[in-house]
């Protein structure tokens, strides 16, 4: 008997070992209530820098070669600015300052700008915000006719971007070519989290204050609810391979796995009383990584058994998490 044991101990071992040697690269991780940005190693869980942002930081995005890591500085004063991270440098590298366009916070790279820009809301100014991360300029500003626009999403073509606008309880449809808005909808109260599929053919929106998760179709306009009773739908993340909308409810304490195709529930984790927020997910759409900002760690999630690897540590009230396939010197 002590044979078996020992035989299912070892096996036990080897998967564990076997996933944490599959779960490699790096994460860069935003930590509010102290203004930094924490480096992580994935394999290791070493914190490879913890470094100095603006007050507030909450998102984060890195540039597809992992060299370049961009943080919207939202909390404090003067709430208009981006910290630049050389990633592999471990070093604050620009602080760009976006003059009138304060509050900064939904932020994705734009496809096909080699890396040079970024997408930016501007919240208070009810404003989206192209900036060209490599030269520190503003390039342009798209009203986006709704109030207080919190996050962003953008096609995988780069031709338009989503923002759920807070106070106004739309979605506005900007064109990042003729810098218009196309087109609006009415959504559940209090839209924050908000993504579009790569393929555009589906924007979908949490609402804080109605627990309702909706699914729009901007080609016709139609909507339908993919899930409800979320307390409060903080982002909205696809799996690269299209399969899955993964969705963490940052008072609920529970990350919820929706079938993208069908709508229907795959499943839940638990996560009691420890705040998920930022989400992030691999290219190969097998992890999750999962910031939970009451217990200052970040969840590594195997997405298809839906379970929780480990926790690594970060840095007080992480929110935004960027992921990496790059390693770096250890």
């Amino acid at each position: 008997m002590r044979g078996v044991l020992n035989t299912v101990a070892c096996a036990l071992t080897i998967a564990a070992t076997t996933s944490a040697i599959a779960q490699t690269g790096t994460l860069i991780v935003t930590n509010k209530a102290p203004s930094t940005a924490t480096i992580i190693d994935v394999a290791s869980g070493r914190t490879l820098a913890t470094l100095p942002t603006g007050a507030g930081p909450h998102e984060v995005v890195v540039s597809t070669d992992g060299s370049m890591a961009v943080i919207t500085d939202y909390g404090g004063q003067p709430r208009r600015t981006l910290t630049i991270i050389d990633v592999p440098g471990l070093k604050v590298t620009r602080t760009i300052d976006l003059g009138g366009y304060t509050a900064p916070h939904g932020l994705v790279f734009l496809p096909r700008s080699a890396d040079s820009l970024v997408v930016v809301t501007s919240e208070t100014t009810n404003t989206i915000v192209i900036v060209n991360v490599k030269t520190g300029e503003v390039a342009n500003a798209i009203a986006t006719i709704g109030s207080y626009p919190h996050m962003v999403g953008v096609t995988g073509d780069g031709l338009r971007a989503y923002t759920g606008n807070m106070r106004s309880n739309n979605v506005s449809e900007l064109d990042l070519r003729t810098l218009l808005i196309t087109k609006s909808w009415d959504v559940p109260t209090t839209p924050e989290a908000i993504n579009v599929t790569p393929d555009g053919k589906e924007v979908w929106v949490g609402s804080n204050a109605t627990g309702k998760v909706t699914v729009i179709d901007p080609a016709t306009g139609s909507m339908v609810v993919a899930a409800e009773g979320v307390q409060f739908p903080y982002r909205m993340a696809f799996t690269p391979d299209a399969k899955t909308t993964i969705i963490p409810d940052a008072r609920g304490d529970e990350v919820r796995f929706i079938d993208r195709a069908t709508k229907r529930e795959l499943g839940r984790i638990a996560l009691s009383g420890m705040g998920p927020q930022g989400i992030i997910i691999s290219p190969d759409s097998r992890y999750a990584f999962q910031s939970l900002s009451r217990s200052a760690k970040v969840a590594v999630i195997d997405i298809a058994t839906r379970t929780v690897l480990r926790r690594i540590d970060a840095g007080e009230t992480p929110d935004g998490v960027a992921y990496t396939t790059r390693v770096l010197p250890r």
